[in-house]
């Protein structure tokens, strides 16, 4: 590989460094140790913080040692949100949901060889320390004016909802994970999104102060936006979950697929572990035949695979065909392609009417007559069969796992009828 810190910044993955071209030579005299955290406020990670552990990911493969640390203390607390404060979750759910992010992290780290990841919790120093230790020991280090002149903290202290001590206090824990990691790991760098990066200079200055000749750096990763202004791994049915209970992997996959043409060059570049001369390749594709999708599709392949596994992935893609007419919808298993509905408008009935009348009433078509129009041209199609006849009306032989039809007009409009009565 490359140099990394190049190969970071020609992915678009450095917003602010506390010194690059130090960084840089640290990163030539290597190994470095570095770490990230990520904060059990929620039971799954999501595309956000994907970001941030691929961004780990690649920093391994160039040699060097991650620390996955998955904040059980800091959870308990949560980093200051831009306009409330946290609701607060009780220390059994935050060790549920401790257990929940680690296992999302470590299929994406390498645990075996010399650059070997370790996985860390910052409950291990902190439920033992007693109020005056913290206080005497790593509290003095902190000066409330560069506190209070933190983003977050100066965000919230001119609103309405204020600040408590609590979530003031959190830009301390984070920074004394960072010393604790220093000591315990010889651990050089934290890493995180730019939008964090108050929380990670807290901990290179509470190291500095503590040991004046440390040499020290963090990393803040860009914040991702999307070219039509909606937020990065929202979708109309709200965030894109790693945990496939929370977002489907049909419907991980979909939100790759439809990628806007605009982003799906610098999606590729943040997510993509392809070759520059690949991505490169599929940018030229994509400026080209941009109708082909090609880029979309290797992305939403490759990270499918990466996140829920090949064979997801090869489940997907043929529920994705198949929706189309490009495969057989009875050979989709009923977990994928109760998914892959649930993408789709659709409407429940207690049973089977004529066609005309599912087609209206799912909104294909905007009356009965339409329907009947759309029959006759031959556009109207249910579990991929053309409907010949304007009476025709499916049976519960039709039925795909005794509850479904797949309702379809013309070659890309799709819905679903699922019968609760049959």
């Amino acid at each position: 590989m490359t140099d990394i810190v190049d190969e970071l910044q020609w992915r678009g993955l450095i917003a602010l460094s506390t010194d690059e071209d130090a960084l840089r030579k640290a990163f030539a005299d290597g190994p470095v140790t570095f770490y990230c955290g990520f904060d059990p406020t929620a039971p799954s990670l999501h595309l956000g913080n994907l970001v941030q552990i691929l961004t780990m990911r690649r920093i391994q493969q160039a040699g060097n040692r991650p620390l996955g640390l998955v904040g059980g203390a800091t959870g308990l607390i949560g980093d200051p949100k831009p306009n409330a404060e946290r609701t607060l979750n009780s220390p059994d759910v935050v060790a549920q949901w401790v257990e929940r992010l680690r296992a999302q992290i470590a299929p994406l780290l390498d645990f075996e060889g010399p650059h070997a990841a370790i996985m860390v919790n910052n409950l291990d120093w902190t439920q033992g320390l007693s109020a005056i230790e913290f206080l005497r020991d790593i509290g003095k280090h902190f000066r409330v004016n560069k506190m209070i002149a933190k983003e977050a903290v100066s965000r919230r202290l001119n609103s309405d909802a204020g600040i408590s001590y609590t979530e003031f206090s959190y830009q301390i824990l984070q920074g004394m994970d960072f010393l604790e990691l220093y000591r315990r790991h010889g651990c050089t760098l934290q890493t995180g999104g730019s939008d964090q990066w108050g929380n990670l200079t807290s901990g290179t200055d509470l190291i500095h102060r503590v040991d004046p000749e440390a040499v020290v750096h963090a990393l803040g990763t860009p914040l991702i936006t999307k070219a039509d202004g909606t937020k990065f791994g929202k979708t109309e049915s709200g965030t894109v979950w790693l945990d496939p209970e929370m977002t489907t992997p049909y419907a991980f996959y979909q939100f790759w697929l439809n990628a806007d043409d605009r982003d799906v060059s610098k999606f590729l570049r943040i997510f993509s572990f392809k070759s520059h001369e690949e991505i490169e390749e599929l940018e030229r594709q994509t400026e080209e035949r941009p109708q082909a999708r090609a880029a979309q599709r290797a992305l939403a392949e490759e990270l499918t695979t990466l996140v829920h596994g090949a064979e997801q992935t090869a489940a997907v893609t043929a529920a994705s065909k198949a929706l189309f007419g490009q495969g057989e919808l009875a050979e989709l298993d009923e977990k994928t392609l109760a998914a892959s509905l649930s993408e789709l408008p659709h409407v429940q009935v207690a049973e089977l009417g004529p066609v005309v009348d599912l087609f209206t009433e799912v909104g294909l078509v905007a009356s009965k007559s339409a329907a009947r129009r759309t029959v006759k041209e031959g556009g109207a199609y249910v579990n991929n069969v053309k409907v010949a006849a304007e009476d025709a009306v499916p049976g519960t032989e039709d039925l795909l796992h005794g509850r479904w039809l797949v309702l379809r007009r013309g070659k890309k409009n799709l819905a679903a009828v699922e019968v609760t009565g049959a």
